[in-house]
């Protein structure tokens, strides 16, 4: 099939070829004369399954034929059958003895990194090890390295890596992958320089970028009937500027070094690789302007020279357009217009970016034309429902469990799927409304019973609610976890309980947890984790819910409904796949492409490059490799944001090079070229401007809204009525449309949770002294306060912040509590102190419930209002706070059933802030009789049909807020705005 020379056969085809059309066609053109069964004798070895099934679609498409084996890199053994090597353990089993021993460096060497950081230290260890097997580097060459000039923690690190290495070796003799797959090359190596093979083959589509797929290569090239294709090989490059690539430390980032190291190794000059097969690129012109503005950097004096001589620039830049969006979702949504028009033009778009973020986005917008992309890399595991269901659930064993926590589980559509999920939904839904309304911080299943106890007055459907909320008690409460386990125990917990949540209160099964594309998947993350987990060693259950997220977070998904099949979303990789009539080259800012390397905790660039191990540089090659290829196309886009999370983002080196290269070449209208390059950009973001635009709505003006006078409220506490005259709004909303704000979902240490337990802690505290006056004491005062905060506050931090607060008043309280009850003894409380005020003649009624209530020896009444906070001063009771103004007018004029009409010697409010004081009600100025009058006035104006409820009328500070200002729209209008009354029918 080849020419019987002894140099090695090595092919290349240019950037812009399809590639596995372009093998194909070469393969059918070199076997053209010969028996069929020719073809069926070639080994043709492949890197990816993607590329694999196109060259058997495109043999396919050719007609009846008999076809070549074609197998891919991991498939070596099908090469030679009489070389047998055991198989490769487990990747995770590897990972897992790695894990006990990094624990052990973490916890011997704490400054080494924190413990949250294990797996990722393991995981880098592990991909180190990989590493060295693929490039032939033991860990004997590592401890050779000389450190005597390096930081002391590159001399941990060499020693640790060959205790690593030397631990694995007595663990598990057998072969992990890697190190099987340079056995395996090192034998086909030693096999064929004996045997060498009589049926040709051939490795296409891989660039060398690693030891072992090297020397495979370099195994096959000197074979009789062997030969290596490489993908996008840039015949453009000048004899002379290969040379510039010995340097690895200066060139390792120039996408053709892969191959010159290759031809090196080979012994060939560059300009001995010949072309595959004769199938001129799609954009020629631009892979000539590309190759020069791709030079090594330390040469890019050769721009001076060479781009002079650059022909037809004009064809080069004609179909590419530079789109530069003000962030990642302006950019997205372009990208996603202009694939729609490929759509409605029959073009093939892709779309190549290692942005997932970006990708997802594309397919979020791309969703509203019901476009469903062909995405190579799928979805994440992590992110799918059984991924995240797994994960919620793996933090039950390490958290306390919270109300968000809860119905974050309640909520996820895989729990409670095996059956009756209508009545689970409605249950969860009825469990939220009582957690946001009664409050449960921490749910235990005592408490989720009492929260659900008398949710229906039919006994049938309350018994179904009672066996529903034991349960989720059950199920979910009490999995906290503080001691180890063992890899093994925690497994088996884990799918133990994820199948119960799952499977709900009657399942028979699992429900929908391990089925479609994802559950699946997450099944055989589950399974094979299982199998390994004997390997593993005691760990806590948040380094067991750190291992399984991350295990997730590895796995990935293919959509399950059908894609578009001439819209694809490809990683850099597919590239070389197949072609694509308009590629799309997206998120070209640096450090997403070229992504930055990641940091090497083991070996720093220097030892390295001492002990022959990749450099960080390797991908940034490979990378440009990719850019190269993928902007060959026939029509391309590139695009970048300008700004991303309010930060402004580096345009990508390859953009920089291209535009700082034509921005030079002013005699063949460079720049002007550029800027229409631009220009065709900025037409597109106009077009997405115009598409986002949405027709202006003037804005809402400021409400008062005047309901039907028998809708109007008949009833109101006394705490409403600083609302009523500050944001008569609010008391609409309140009692006329009846709308309530729901408590938080996730309950926090606030001022209304403190003051409800200071009043509990003052009222259980002064009852103690009423049964025994020796209690009045600073020391018991202290410890009443301590009781009731741990029973009543979860907050470990809110408890011990609020006691010392608690410490700190009591010396003042308590002097001041024996001086109140000289005067007076303490007779009703909040929950005995109710009072309603009734008038018949307007039907109003004027509700209270006083905090505390003394009387003297001679019948008066002394009235105490507890605050947490400052008290309002006296100003402000007389114009706006008179809520205990108004208590004590109503407990003159006997609204107080319990306590009866009485004279009211004092009304006062007891601050408990951290400057604690007695303000006095100004009853000498706002007599009580007064107080009703002027409030029986307000009510009745209120009760006019022409008085509307004004939003926001007369506000303490602008600041403050209103539960209702989202619904009075407040932000499109403010206060210096006149109100507009509206009649409501």
């Amino acid at each position: 099939m080849f020419d019987q020379h002894s140099a090695p056969h090595v092919f290349g085809l240019a950037p812009g070829v399809d590639f596995p059309a372009a093998l194909v066609a070469g393969l059918v053109h070199r076997m053209q004369g010969k028996p069929p069964e020719e073809m069926a004798r070639l080994h043709l070895i492949v890197n990816t399954s993607r590329m694999q099934r196109r060259i058997q679609s495109l043999f396919e498409d050719r007609g009846p034929a008999v076809l070549p084996k074609v197998l891919l890199l991991t498939q070596l053994d099908m090469l030679e059958p009489t070389i047998m090597l055991p198989p490769a353990i487990s990747p995770l089993r590897r990972r897992l003895e790695l894990v006990s021993l990094v624990e052990r460096l973490i916890e011997q060497q704490e400054d080494l990194a924190p413990r949250a950081a294990l797996y990722d230290l393991t995981d880098s260890l592990a991909a180190l090890m990989d590493e060295m097997q693929g490039e032939g580097v033991t860990a004997e060459v590592i401890a050779k390295l000389d450190v005597s000039d390096q930081s002391g923690h590159w001399q941990r690190a060499q020693a640790f890596i060959r205790i690593a290495q030397s631990f694995l070796d007595r663990t598990a003799p057998e072969p992990d992958k890697e190190a099987r797959q340079r056995q395996l090359v090192e034998a086909l190596r030693a096999h064929w320089q004996v045997q060498p093979p009589k049926h040709p083959i051939i490795l296409a589509g891989s660039t060398g970028s690693r030891g072992t797929t090297l020397l495979l290569m370099e195994t096959i090239a000197r074979l009789r009937q062997g030969a290596i294709v490489l993908p996008g090989y840039d015949f453009d490059m000048p004899a002379k500027q290969w040379l510039d690539l010995d340097d690895a430390m200066l060139s390792e980032d120039h996408p053709q070094y892969r191959f010159h190291k290759l031809t090196q190794k080979l012994g060939l000059a560059d300009r001995e690789i010949r072309h595959w097969h004769l199938q001129d690129p799609a954009a020629p012109d631009r892979n000539a302007l590309i190759s020069l503005a791709l030079r090594p950097a330390p040469v890019t004096h050769a721009w001076r020279n060479e781009g002079p001589r650059l022909k037809a620039l004009d064809t080069a830049t004609q179909r590419m357009t530079l789109l530069e969006a003000p962030n990642p979702r302006i950019e997205a949504l372009t990208i996603a217009m202009r694939l729609r028009k490929a759509v409605e033009e029959g073009q093939c778009a892709a779309v190549i970016t290692p942005d997932r973020m970006l990708t997802r986005q594309i397919t979020a917008a791309l969703d509203q034309w019901d476009i469903v992309p062909d995405d190579s890399a799928g979805a994440p595991l992590h992110l799918s429902p059984p991924g995240r269901f797994l994960r919620h659930t793996a933090s039950l064993f390490h958290r306390r469990l919270d109300a968000e926590a809860l119905l974050t589980m309640l909520k996820h559509p895989l729990t409670h799927s095996a059956g009756a999920r209508g009545d689970h939904a409605l249950n969860t839904q009825r469990l939220e409304l009582r957690i946001r309304d009664k409050g449960l911080p921490y749910p235990d299943a005592t408490g989720i019973a009492q929260l659900l106890a008398r949710s229906t007055s039919d006994a049938d459907a309350q018994a179904k609610i009672d066996q529903w909320s034991a349960w989720a008690g059950v199920t979910f409460a009490d999995r906290l976890c503080t001691r180890k386990r063992h890899l093994e125990d925690w497994v088996a917990m884990h799918i133990e309980l994820a199948e119960t949540i799952a499977r709900g209160t009657h399942g028979a099964d699992s429900g929908e947890l391990w089925q479609k594309n994802a559950g699946q998947e997450a099944l055989n993350v589950m399974q094979t984790l299982r199998e390994q987990a004997e390997f593993g060693s005691d760990m806590t259950a948040s380094d067991y819910a750190n291992l399984v997220g991350s295990l997730l977070s590895e796995g990935e998904v293919r959509d399950r409904d059908a894609p578009h099949p001439d819209v694809m979303i490809w990683g850099t990789l597919e590239a070389r796949v197949q072609g694509a009539d308009l590629v799309i080259l997206a998120g070209l800012n640096d450090g997403t492409w070229p992504e930055a390397p990641a940091p090497d905790p083991w070996l720093n660039r220097a030892l390295r490059k001492s002990a022959g191990l990749l450099l960080p540089e390797r991908r940034v090659g490979l990378s440009a490799h990719d850019f190269q290829q993928a902007v060959a196309a026939p029509e391309v886009w590139i695009t970048r944001s300008i700004r991303s999370e309010d930060a402004e983002t580096v345009p990508s080196r390859w953009i920089n090079r291209l535009c700082n290269l034509l921005e030079g070449l002013k005699g063949q209208a460079g720049p002007a070229l550029l800027q229409a390059m631009r220009n065709r950009g900025r037409d597109w973001l106009e077009k997405a401007a115009l598409f986002e635009a949405v027709a202006e709505t003037p804005p809402a003006r400021r409400p008062a809204p005047r309901p039907p006078v028998n809708s109007r409220p008949t009833q109101m506490p006394v705490t409403d009525i600083k609302r009523l005259i500050r944001d008569p709004y609010a008391i609409y909303a309140k009692h006329v449309l009846r709308l309530r704000k729901l408590g938080p979902l996730v309950q926090t240490a606030d001022a209304l949770e403190r003051g409800i337990v200071s009043h509990d802690a003052l009222e259980v505290f002064v009852r103690e002294t009423l049964k025994d006056p020796g209690h009045l004491k600073p020391d018991a005062f202290v410890e009443t306060a301590r009781a009731v905060l741990t029973n009543d506050v979860p907050w470990p931090a809110a408890r011990a912040l609020w006691l010392a607060r608690f410490e700190r008043i009591a010396n003042w309280f308590v002097g001041r509590e024996h001086s109140r009850q000289k005067l007076a003894i303490p007779m009703a409380f909040e929950d005995d102190a109710k009072g309603r005020l009734y008038w018949s003649d307007i039907n109003f009624a004027l509700t209270a419930r006083a905090d505390r209530i003394d009387r003297a020896a001679d019948g008066s009444l002394y009235l105490y209002d507890y605050k947490t906070g400052r008290a309002p001063s006296k100003p402000e009771q007389k114009h706006f706070d008179k809520q205990l103004l108004i208590e004590a007018a109503m407990l003159e004029e006997g609204a107080f059933e319990s306590i009866g009409a009485a004279p009211l010697a004092a009304a006062t409010f007891i601050s408990l802030a951290s400057n604690p004081d007695e303000v006095s009600a100004p009853m000498d100025e706002e007599p009580p009789i007064e107080v009703l009058a002027r409030l029986r006035q307000l009510i009745v104006s209120y009760q006019d049909p022409a008085q509307g409820f004004t939003a926001r009328r007369m506000m303490q500070k602008d600041s403050h807020g209103s539960d209702y200002d989202l619904l009075a729209r407040y932000g499109e209008w403010d206060e210096t705005e006149d109100p507009v009354p509206e009649d409501l029918s």
